[in-house]
């Protein structure tokens, strides 16, 4: 084996499981590609210590004192492929490829967004899919919530802790009696009229022209696992309410012995520092696998 481990995805689970590894004096090579799932946004929230931060920052002062351990390489590119091997696991990228005993797999994943005029560019800006991660720096100010399908009823009702909401159902579905009942009782109001682009800061055109003007959006992005390493391994998915995810156990192993999964592409929802932890019982979990094998 070239290394006892592989990590493929150098965000912060990815790097949080190398950490993991790294102390143990294990031989780490993390492989990424430089596609963070926040790299739009401009300030990260919820996380401890780094409360407010740029995720651009974090990251990097986090990769930074990962490769300060003498056992960790870094190879900035796209894994292409992984197979099971006798032994272990094959990573492919581009014309060359690299052996481990276990595998992590941090690989993310990317947001298919509502086809709106306008919203793409404001990702990450002025429209957010996490409320506790972007909604208290609204201050209290409208809020508005762009439906996708019924899922996004539960998104309308919370949001009114973080300010007026107004539900955008933009022809996603029809709200039955006791959603309408729930939704006002929470004080949130519905626009039932389709949206025909957003504007400026987080301004919402209508199809009969009106303009409602919100301190920031929410709306769910369907999502898909940022590569198919996974799936060409044969680890097990689940599906998620908005995308299938990388089924593992509490110790993050998934269905195949050897190979660990967390952060964003291993469960239905994530933050900074849910991906965090994630990646900290995946390394610790692949350290007991180089150490024991499969339970």
């Amino acid at each position: 084996m070239d290394y006892e481990a592989i990590v493929i995805g150098g965000s912060y689970a990815g790097l949080s499981a190398t950490l993991q590894l790294a102390r143990a004096r294990r031989r780490v090579l993390v492989i990424d590609e430089g596609l963070r799932r926040n790299r739009f946004a401009e300030h990260s929230h919820g996380f401890l210590t780094r409360d407010g931060e740029n995720p651009t920052a974090i990251a990097a002062k986090a990769r930074a004192q990962v490769m300060a351990y003498p056992t960790v390489e870094w190879l900035d590119a796209r894994a292409d492929a992984a197979a099971k091997d006798q032994g272990g696991f094959t990573v492919s990228v581009a014309d060359r490829s690299f052996t481990g005993k276990a595998l992590v797999l941090a690989t993310g994943v990317k947001d298919h967004l509502p086809d709106i005029p306008g919203l793409g560019e404001r990702w990450g800006r002025s429209v957010f899919h996490c409320p506790y991660c972007h909604g208290y720096e609204l201050d209290r100010g409208p809020v508005g919530v762009i439906a996708v399908s019924s899922l996004s009823l539960h998104h309308a009702l919370m949001l009114p802790d973080w300010g007026p909401t107004t539900f955008l159902l933009n022809g996603a579905f029809e709200p039955e009696e006791n959603a309408m009942r729930e939704l006002s009782r929470r004080g949130a109001a519905i626009e039932a009229n389709p949206i025909r682009a957003i504007e400026n800061h987080a301004d919402v055109v209508l199809g009969d022209g009106r303009r409602l003007s919100f301190a920031g959006l929410f709306t769910m992005p369907r999502t898909e696992i940022a590569s198919p390493i996974a799936e060409q391994l044969g680890c097990a998915l689940e599906d998620g309410p908005m995308g299938a995810f990388i089924g593992t156990d509490a110790m993050k192993q998934t269905s195949i012995p050897g190979i660990l999964a967390c952060g964003d592409a291993a469960r239905a929802a994530g933050s900074v520092a849910i991906s965090v932890g994630d990646g900290a019982m995946a390394g610790a979990a692949a350290h007991r696998y180089l150490m024991f094998g499969a339970p």
